[in-house]
């Protein structure tokens, strides 16, 4: 369902019905977020399991959007737009393969790198719900720089090894051992809904820039934070 989803956003693209696309990006999230919660309820966790979600990934978070962002703006820009767009899928394609090696368990406090459904959705709501949209606070002059800037970091941020934290599970072990971020995860799921989805980017946006300052903070402090999903070893992308 995750897979088909980014399909019928692919399919949505093309007929420049960008809300309904983002929309069912949005869905592919929720679904992707369903197969982890099944596997634990059912206790069948496998390597084929998390192959196949990362195929499923690739295509509703990297190739879904490079295609609506490349379509929607980047087309514009012909060879270097193409290139750009592009860089979603790409980088989210590294993303995956890195995480699938270097996988040490699921039930971690951190992510290595940002993860590329929160990628999808950073470039995507912002693309739909700001940059596209007719009452957008940011003025014609400076959108194109903008959504320049947003694809090319949140691409470049799925390839780091910044820590991101996990989401936040619905369940009364996860809620007990992280309070604070399962409430406000719930507060940005409700204004979510309750702004009919523009609250996405800004909360997202947070969600990028906190990781970012948080790494910094322990740089500074020379800590090492661990509990990561994945393990701490060098690849030929590492930033």
């Amino acid at each position: 369902m995750n897979l088909f989803s980014g399909f019928v956003a692919i399919i949505k693209a093309t007929e420049g019905e960008y809300v309904v696309a983002a929309w069912f990006i949005v869905l592919s999230v929720i679904f992707d977020g369903l197969d982890g919660a099944m596997a634990r309820l059912t206790k069948t966790s496998s390597e084929f399991g998390v192959e196949l979600d990362s195929l499923a990934d690739v295509v509703s978070f990297g190739i879904a959007p490079s295609f609506m962002l490349y379509s929607a703006f980047f087309y514009q820009w012909e060879a270097a737009g193409m290139i750009i767009a592009g860089l979603p899928a790409m980088c989210g394609a590294l993303r995956l393969a890195r995480f699938n090696v270097q996988l040490t368990g699921l039930d971690k406090d951190y992510f290595l790198g940002l993860p590329i459904p929160a990628g999808a959705l950073t470039t995507i709501s912002y693309l739909v719900f700001h940059h596209l949209s007719t009452d957008a606070v940011p003025s014609d002059a400076i959108r194109p720089a903008l959504i320049a800037i947003i694809t090319i970091g949140t691409s470049l941020l799925m390839v780091s090894t910044i820590r991101y934290d996990t989401f936040p599970k619905p369940i009364p072990t996860a809620i007990k051992g992280a309070p604070v971020k399962f409430v406000l995860a719930l507060l940005g799921v409700i204004a979510i809904i309750v702004t009919k989805g523009k609250a996405i980017f800004p909360f997202m946006a947070l969600y990028l820039v906190y990781g970012v300052f948080r790494q910094f903070y322990h740089f500074l402090r020379h800590e090492e934070e661990e509990d990561t999903m994945e393990a701490l070893e060098e690849t030929p992308f590492d930033i």
